[in-house]
């Protein structure tokens, strides 16, 4: 039960009807966000998805979020490296309503210049937020490690200087060269009809003016670099970046059956080794992202300052073993199942499911088959996890990140 539109002016719409629920998730999805500014707009994305929020001519910040509430609806908003969604989940008696709002906030804010002041001393709070996690800054820095000053390597919230000197046509400016029809995606999931969802569409987004949208390149590098930021903290945290496949790489989903493996859950290598075995970290863990050009697979660990190398020579030995003798088996049909049923899960949850679906029209112009995925994660094979190994842990390519009281930072 899933239907596409494009709008005469380039929106695209999807919408997945879920039979048997009694809710709704609405989003508008844009193809912009830290990977694509400049060194002067680093940080606009993230700051223009505050500043939706903060007013239309129709409506003040404070009755934007009252009608939402009044509705018993979630609203909400992210900036990723490459998007930036908007979004709201109401009942289904009440999806119109709630997506007439949402449209009204993402389609007319004209940033009222008493609440950007306001919401600037907000975003240098959240920057400063930031800086005392120090998960968040040891991740943050890791990115800059491995992708450089620009594109994936930017931290999404900016540096304090650019938010502090943002003026209101320097957010109109970008809008208008982002937020355009054809970089626009708006998906809803749920129980509603599709003729109601299109008609939604239409409605709000159908006169949005079409305007000239050109693509922008990402600077996109690749650099094995090492960071390090001394803070007077109890812990010392370290991440590890190695180069991984792009997002639409054949070799993808064999990389996360690898990564289920290495650390994604208690049952990982990871977690037996470092934390239950050595007790060295409570916190161990590994994760993917993929991107258009390229991906990263990312090691964590938050460990004592004594322990900080002990921890991250034992990172190693368990990353050493995956590569020298591969992984069982069992190991293996233990994480194809665990990547199944994420994929699952996913399936009967209408925020995932518009997110999901959403992004695949946004990134690849195309409908999300769930079948196809279905069948791509049983045909998986072992040799193809093992090739996934074989190419992912190359330390002369490989970045690392530190935060802590040590008096220097952890090299490979």
């Amino acid at each position: 039960m899933i239907e596409t539109r494009t709008l005469a002016n380039g929106v695209r719409v999807i919408v997945k009807q879920m039979e048997g629920l009694l809710s709704v998730s609405m989003g508008v999805l844009v193809g912009t966000g830290a990977a694509f500014e400049t060194d002067k707009e680093d940080g606009i994305s993230h700051f223009i998805e505050h500043m939706l929020f903060k007013g239309t001519p129709a409506r003040t910040a404070f009755e934007i979020s009252d009608a939402f509430d009044a509705l018993g609806a979630q609203v909400n908003a992210f900036t990723g490296k490459d998007m930036t969604c908007f979004y709201s989940k109401a009942t289904s008696d009440h999806a119109a309503e709630a997506f007439a709002l949402l449209a009204d906030l993402f389609l007319n804010a004209d940033f009222p210049a008493e609440e950007m002041k306001r919401e600037k001393g907000v975003v240098l709070e959240e920057i400063s937020m930031d800086e005392d996690s120090p998960e968040d800054l040891c991740l943050d820095l890791l990115a800059r490690a491995m992708f450089g000053e620009r594109g994936y390597g930017r931290n999404i919230l900016g540096p304090a200087r650019n938010v502090k000197g943002f003026t209101r046509e320097d957010l109109f400016a970008y809008r208008r060269e982002r937020y355009c029809p054809d970089n626009i995606v708006v998906s809803f999931a749920g129980c509603i009809g599709t003729d109601e969802a299109l008609g939604l569409a239409e409605r709000y987004f159908g006169d949005m003016a079409r305007t000239r949208f050109t693509e922008r390149e990402k600077q996109v590098t690749l650099r094995a670099g090492s960071l390090f930021r001394k803070k007077p903290i109890e812990q010392a945290h370290f991440a590890l970046g190695f180069p991984a496949v792009a997002r639409e790489d054949a070799l993808r989903p064999a990389v996360q059956v690898m990564n289920t493996v290495l650390g994604g859950g208690m049952s990982s290598r990871l977690f037996k080794k470092v934390r239950e075995e050595l007790g060295l970290a409570y916190s161990v863990y590994s994760y993917t992202s993929h991107y258009a050009e390229t991906g990263m697979l990312t090691v964590y660990a938050g460990v004592n300052p004594q322990n900080a190398r002990a921890a991250l020579d034992a990172v190693r030995g368990v990353i050493g073993a995956l590569q020298t003798e591969g992984i069982s088996e069992e190991e293996f049909a233990r994480g194809r199942e665990q990547v199944k049923s994420g994929a699952v899960f996913a399936q009967e949850n209408t925020s995932s499911q518009m997110l999901l679906y959403g992004k695949e029209l946004l990134y690849n112009n195309r409908v999300y088959d769930f079948e196809a995925r279905m069948r791509e994660i049983a045909g998986l094979r072992r040799d193809s996890v093992m090739e996934a190994i074989a190419g992912s842990f190359d330390a002369s390519r490989a970045a690392i990140a530190c935060v802590g009281n040590l008096k220097e930072g952890l090299s490979l």
